[in-house]
């Protein structure tokens, strides 16, 4: 058996990356790296995901981004989460200087139509748009020649090739008519230049506020954490930061604060709103033995919490880091978006020359030929082709997250709204996973008190549900439990351990016939206990090489009440449902029937879950499996979708590809409703980016668009792919008030 080489991950910050084509020549050169097993970047994040081997450099990552013509900044966990300094200067200065530049060169096209002439003269036009073109457009000649030197193409250098062109073609004609003024002086390009470069800036500015409000999800969630806290040490409370608190620390949470850890309260009882983690609109009431989780609020009471986790292992922290995960990982479909964008600037370079070159053997003016060429160049920007998808998966698993669910990549996102079964382990997901001990039935020669005596002697020391309502009973009945040794699980079977010399076993069915013995004068009793839809559990005893059976305890577990809702839900969608069980027949079929399933196996083994999903898939399906439990991790490991509940495991949570935090089964139908949404967004995003240059290419080569209006239809171009993908934030779950569709 081969294992996998361990890995690390580095994030970088990248500036300066304009397009799609961008993207390609980052990723190019951190993959050409020695040690790096893989890179991806994120045109709307401006991150570069990087899994290399243990020992890799950041600084080297970085210094290749930045010899490929980029900024980098290595991105170094913050367990505070706390944003990023603004900028000293407003970021629209740049836009504002075009502006005032570039206003008096094209006011007077505007008002030509009308018989208005105010057009400055050619030294006046050079003066007020050589600033724009070498002063606000230099970044576009440093990203082009860099992209130039690298063998590529990109935005920047389209816009500074045809910028350039327009310039160069006016101080030419200035150069060759002597630049007076005049009525006979010829027309100057100086407008085209300047206002394209401004426009460009204006779409980039535009595109960067509506890019932030695509993050406005992660920042919401970094502002929960508080910057202190009251912690009480040896007696004595005093403020500290929230980075300074350690584990084992008791935290003072006043009424109004926001609980700085994770922990279990120690002392204390009030309400504690959560709904910002979880999406749950009601305030819980928490006291002593209660977990609480760093972020919510506490409402009315004064809390005392022992902490358990901070920083970067709280519950806020990982819903974080889930959700940049997500954000700043490529869907499937913006692979193939990439391909086209790595060969599309050098397309667009050869249709510019024919342009120009069609031109001058069609007989017109080399001067027309020039400007409709360069309209090709503006136009063509691959901006909105590298937006498309990352706006929307943004905008999707931003809004997601603030419902409560977690969406953990880009992938599942895009295989969710294709789901056509779903897959329910029982315990713990459709029922509340509380059971209780509802009934003893003693063997012959045994007593009732002794049987709960010897099954509480297994069942101490562990988590499982049914284990805990034995000894829920065991304390309230003031049983004396005895010790045992060697406690050993037998997976989807149950356990058995050693007490006073004899071998006990506790389990199932499937336990009790591997053990070689029958159901007896206890048959009728178990088969309508399970009948009844209760869970069924034998407790044998070895001794000296005789096995013999001691008796029956069965448990009861409610079925949740959001879980009808959601199955009837599933099935208007017309999604197939499956429950899995490690119960009996009978006990799987009352909770089947109750919900309207019609497809249940009873009795599974873990191993055996992940198999049914594999065949399952093996038929065709696509499949989405629904779990909370360590035991269920491998069936969501298998599922096309592994869909977590937040009330369950750790181990659940980090395999699964959707994490449900309010734990609710309504959650399941609303992952896919969002999943929809937003792949239509991709869809919509991805028509329009192309539509903008399968018609605006061909009007710019036939002379039907001049270059200011080719630059303002690129930059709509960015700006209306992201305000597009931004409708996805009217998004609601079913049954919330004023709810509203993206």
């Amino acid at each position: 058996m081969t294992t996998s080489p361990p890995t690390a991950a580095i994030t970088l910050q990248v500036g300066g990356m304009t397009c799609a084509s961008c993207v390609g020549r980052v990723e190019k050169a951190l993959k050409g790296l020695p040690g790096v097993l893989s890179a991806s970047v994120n045109l709307a994040t401006e991150r570069a995901s990087v899994q290399a081997l243990p020992g890799t450099s950041a600084t080297t990552l970085a210094q290749a981004v930045v010899k490929a013509g980029y900024e980098a900044t290595i991105m170094r966990p913050d367990a505070s989460g706390a944003p990023a300094p603004l900028p000293r200067l407003p970021e629209w200065w740049p836009v504002a200087l075009g502006v005032a530049l570039s206003l008096p060169l094209l006011l007077p096209m505007l008002l030509a139509p009308f018989g208005i002439d105010v057009m400055p003269g050619p030294w006046w036009q050079l003066a007020l748009a050589t600033p724009v073109q070498f002063g606000l457009g230099w970044r576009f000649y440093r990203a082009g020649f860099q992209a130039a030197r690298a063998g590529s193409g990109n935005m920047d250098l389209l816009v500074a090739l045809g910028t350039s062109a327009a310039y160069g073609l006016s101080v030419w004609t200035m150069w060759r008519h002597g630049g007076h003024d005049g009525a006979t002086h010829p027309h100057l390009y100086f407008e085209a230049s300047a206002v394209v470069i401004t426009l460009v800036l204006l779409g980039k500015w535009l595109e960067a506020r509506a890019k932030r409000q695509t993050t406005e999800a992660i920042r919401a969630l970094n502002a929960l954490w508080p910057a202190t806290a009251h912690v009480r040490r040896d007696g004595v409370e005093t403020d500290v930061p929230v980075a300074q608190v350690r584990v084992g620390d008791r935290v003072v949470v006043r009424p109004g604060e926001r609980v700085p850890v994770d922990g279990v309260v120690s002392e204390g009882r009030s309400h504690v709103d959560e709904s910002q983690l979880t999406g749950e609109s009601r305030p819980l009431v928490k006291a002593p033995g209660d977990t609480v989780t760093g972020g919510s609020i506490n409402a009315d009471g004064l809390l005392c919490v022992d902490t358990r986790a901070v920083g970067a292992e709280t519950a806020l922290a990982r819903i974080i880091r889930l959700v940049e995960s997500a954000q700043a990982a490529k869907a499937p479909i913006q692979k193939t978006v990439d391909r086209v964008s790595a060969v599309f600037v050098p397309v667009v370079l050869g249709i510019a020359a024919l342009t120009g070159a069609g031109w001058l053997l069609a007989g017109g003016a080399w001067e027309q030929a020039l400007i409709n060429a360069v309209a090709v160049l503006v136009i063509a920007c691959p901006c909105a082709l590298g937006l498309a998808t990352p706006a929307a998966i943004m905008a999707g698993t931003g809004v997601a997250a603030t419902h409560g669910i977690l969406i953990r990549d880009a992938q599942a996102l895009e295989l969710a709204h294709a789901v056509t079964t779903v897959v329910f382990d029982k315990t713990g997901t459709l029922t509340e996973g509380r059971p209780a001990l509802v009934s003893l039935q003693a063997a012959p020669g045994i007593g009732a008190a002794e049987l709960l005596r010897l099954a509480a002697a297994l069942q101490q020391g562990s988590d499982h549900p049914l284990a805990r309502a034995v000894m829920e009973r065991a304390r309230s009945e003031h049983v004396v439990v005895p010790e045992a040794l060697g406690n050993t699980a037998l997976p989807g079977r149950g356990l058995e351990a050693q007490v006073g010399g004899a071998r006990l076993l506790l389990g199932s069915g499937r336990l009790l016939r591997e053990s070689g013995l029958a159901a007896g004068a206890l048959a009728a009793a178990a088969q309508q206990l399970q009948d009844d839809g209760r869970t069924v559990s034998w407790l044998m005893r070895e001794l000296n090489g005789t096995a013999e059976l001691l008796g029956l305890l069965a448990f009861g577990d409610r079925i949740k009440p959001s879980a009808a809702a959601a199955i009837t839900r599933l099935h208007a969608l017309g999604i197939r449902t499956v429950m899995l069980s490690g119960d009996n027949a009978g006990s799987a079929a009352a909770v089947a029937h109750t919900l309207g399933i019609t497809e249940f196996r009873a009795e599974v083994l873990p191993a055996d879950k992940a198999a049914a999903v594999q065949a399952l898939r093996a038929g065709g399906a696509v499949v989405a499996m629904v779990g909370d439990g360590i035991n269920d991790a491998p069936a969501l490991a298998a599922a096309d979708v592994g869909i977590a509940m937040g009330g369950g495991t750790d181990v659940a949570m980090d395999t699964a590809a959707i994490t449900l935090m309010r734990g609710e089964l309504g959650g399941v139908a609303d992952a896919f409703d969002i999943s929809r949404r937003t792949s239509r967004k991709i869809r919509q995003n991805l028509f329009w980016a192309f539509a903008y240059n399968v018609v605006g290419i061909p009007l710019a080569a036939f002379g039907l668009l001049n270059p200011v209006i080719a630059g303002a239809a690129m930059a709509l171009s960015s700006v209306s792919v992201v305000g597009n993908a931004l409708w996805l934030r009217r998004w609601r779950p079913a049954g919330t008030t004023s709810q509203e569709r993206a």
